[in-house]
């Protein structure tokens, strides 16, 4: 009866949330900047932690499901959830979660286990549910996935997915066994020969990033991280240019503690889903991202699946291929004469790109007082980083 009145509740309030009451309450259409171009298109959620008895969680979970269902006209090619799906990974719990996504429009589920997903009980029933879980969600949307331990990897329209999960029901970091290390530079090695960015998906992010260890609200250097292997995952992501590191955990929302580049890493802090949010400037419940895959270029586009609309100041870019573009200055003082800066092009291997491989326009004038464009275009062996453009300042 409890279970019938708490899905009424949360019926209504999904119901209420997509009655268009005005500008404000209108919903978005789920669908990427450039459809003829999109290479790969997924939803990234962290922390549901959908609880028996913290029952404020699950409504948001309900209606972002609902933003994944009645806003998408065609099946995004995956569902990310970056660990802590549940709360104590009770039996009950994996059944509401199930309940409430399996049908939303996605074609694959990629999950990974949270400390909060495996941290009571005995590690081989743990393992057990959210194996079943997974395989279950993925058999129902018609995916080939399926798992039989908590690492993993998969590969959608030729974009591997690698999945870690830790060897132990440790409390709050992870235990990542030498026997998974291997593995995951073996995957990460195989997944780089191709050139494409490569997904690692893990609950904790990496020590010392994202506001690590004060967001954890810790003086202790590796809290709220990985945990012990933090140092060795960090040493091996960075041997692969153009992988894409996507955590949750932290409970933080949109804002400085959410993208980080990490040499070679790009990496990102996802917020939680259904448990409050800290220490962004956007700490709304129900957000996460939608991920665009092109040639050269990842987008993670913002969104707040609870409301059904994109945060566009909180999208991330990120241009592959090229680590950086640096101006030899950025500010001049006014003089009366053109200013030219000259270009330094880092790859993604730390190397100066030549630049035999790309070109450089610099906006006209560039005299007066103001700001001004620098556009970099690549070619050849560069062509997938795109343009990029720079600016600099000519002061009074």
């Amino acid at each position: 009866m409890k279970r019938i009145i708490s899905l009424l509740i949360s019926a209504a309030m999904l119901t209420a949330c997509f009655i268009p009451f005005g500008a404000a309450a209108q919903t978005q259409k789920i669908k990427p900047l450039d459809e003829t171009k999109v290479k790969l298109h997924f939803a990234a959620w962290g922390d549901p932690q959908v609880s028996n008895y913290l029952k404020e969680r699950e409504p948001y979970l309900i209606t972002s499901s609902a933003d994944l269902t009645n806003n998408v006209d065609k099946k995004l090619d995956a569902l990310v959830l970056a660990g802590d799906i549940t709360e104590n990974s009770l039996n009950e719990e994996w059944e509401w979660v199930y309940d409430d996504i399996k049908d939303v429009k996605v074609k694959n589920f990629i999950n990974a286990t949270g400390n909060h997903d495996i941290r009571i009980h005995e590690y081989p029933v743990v393992k057990g549910s959210f194996v079943y879980f997974t395989n279950r969600l993925n058999k129902r949307a018609g995916s080939k996935l399926r798992i039989k331990k908590l690492n993993y990897s998969y590969t959608v329209n030729g974009y591997k997915f690698i999945v870690l999960g830790s060897d132990s029901a440790s409390f709050e970091e992870a235990d990542l066994s030498k026997k998974q290390l291997k593995w995951l530079n073996k995957e990460l090695k195989s997944a780089y020969k191709k050139n494409h960015p490569t997904f690692v998906i893990a609950h904790q992010p990496l020590k010392n990033t994202h506001g690590l260890p004060e967001t954890w609200g810790s003086p202790i250097n590796s809290a709220g991280s990985i945990g012990n292997q933090s140092d060795d995952v960090k040493k091996i992501m960075n041997k692969y240019p153009n992988t894409i590191f996507i955590t949750g955990h932290l409970h933080s929302g949109f804002g400085k503690y959410t993208y980080q580049r990490i040499g070679n890493i790009y990496s990102v802090n996802l917020p939680s889903l259904g448990v409050d949010n800290e220490n962004g400037t956007y700490n709304e419940h129900g957000i996460g991202y939608l991920v665009e895959v092109y040639d050269g270029k990842v987008v993670f586009r913002a969104r707040n699946f609870d409301k059904g609309v994109y945060v566009p100041e909180y999208d991330i870019k990120i241009n592959l291929y090229i680590k950086k573009v640096k101006l030899s200055k950025k500010t001049y003082k006014y003089d009366g004469k053109v200013k030219t800066p000259k270009i330094t092009v880092k790859a993604s291997n730390g190397k100066n790109v030549s630049k035999k491989y790309y070109t450089v326009k610099y906006q006209k004038g560039r005299k007066k007082p103001g700001k001004y464009k620098v556009t970099v275009k690549f070619k050849g062996k560069y062509k997938k980083a795109g343009t990029i453009t720079k600016t600099f300042t000519i002061k009074k």
